[in-house]
């Protein structure tokens, strides 16, 4: 088995402590907004997110995203009270009801410190720390760890996989300049933002690559285009098509998943990381 396979290590998340490298972590997604691409309109009242919460727990979810803005294209941006005023209900009933790690799905820095103070854990940004250039500094001061995901504005890469990965650097640098320690640092993939099809194909057949670079490593795959464009299926019909995904994520070495299909994907990552890692 490649060493980076039995690599294990801590992700120190306030009062909780996730084990990376031990088996393959799943993220539950909670949309809190009317417009996401997949549960959109699903969870948007306080009652309706805590019980859609304890059912990816109790499915096996690990920690819980809750983003209060879709980043599907064509979505509609939303200020920052708006914002606030979708996720900042469920993070304080989710911070008292369950005993999982939160983690706040947003781009602005006054959302994630404000989600921080209210309850949230971790930082999940998918524009890498480069839209809000506090980001960075209120991951660093919080003392919280942050996902960078790979984004950019421009679509143009002169060649594809080397402008990508130094793309992820470059969210590492900004990162760790401000303050942010290396060990509170994750790397997202991006399948799915700015590529095309065979770019994200490609990305996955690569992400031994991104998991060498030496960080933790979140997929999320979980019900997207490239699924959709290959099998020709509507996002409610790719339950598969993102098993195939998640199964590939751990045999690549990838430490969480985040997805829709909790109950789902745990079976496919235990069924994994028996076959790979060993134990039941």
């Amino acid at each position: 088995m490649p060493a980076k396979l039995r690599t294990r290590r801590e992700l120190n998340c306030g009062q909780y402590v996730l084990p990376l490298g031990e088996r393959t972590l799943v993220m539950g997604i909670l949309n809190v907004t009317p417009d996401s691409f997949s549960d959109g309109g699903r969870f948007v009242n306080v009652e309706a997110a805590l019980a859609q919460a304890r059912a990816m727990v109790e499915a096996g979810a690990d920690l819980i995203d809750i983003g209060g803005e879709s980043t599907r294209p064509g979505s509609e941006p939303v200020d920052e009270a708006m914002e606030l005023d979708r996720v900042l209900p469920v993070i304080r009933i989710l911070s008292q009801e369950l005993s999982v790690p939160l983690s706040i799905d947003t781009y602005k820095a006054s959302v994630a410190e404000r989600a921080i103070l209210e309850g949230a854990h971790i930082i999940n940004d998918v524009w890498g720390a480069k839209r809000d250039q506090r980001m960075a500094e209120v991951a660093a001061r919080l003392d919280v760890p942050i996902i960078l995901m790979h984004n950019r504005e421009d679509t143009d890469y002169h060649d594809f996989f080397p402008n990508y990965i130094k793309d992820l650097r470059e969210s590492v640098q900004i990162a760790m300049q401000a303050g942010v320690k290396q060990e509170r640092i994750i790397l997202d993939p991006g399948i799915g933002f700015v590529r095309t099809v065979e770019q994200n194909l490609e990305t996955m057949r690569r992400l031994d690559d991104l998991v060498g670079l030496g960080y933790p490593v979140l997929l999320a795959t979980s019900r997207k285009r490239m699924i959709g464009h290959v099998l020709d299926l509507p996002v409610d019909e790719r339950v598969e098509g993102t098993a195939a995904t998640v199964a590939l994520g751990a045999a690549k070495g990838c430490h969480m998943v985040r997805v829709h299909d909790v109950k789902e994907m745990k079976r496919v990552t235990k069924m994994m990381d028996a076959m790979i890692k060993g134990g039941i």
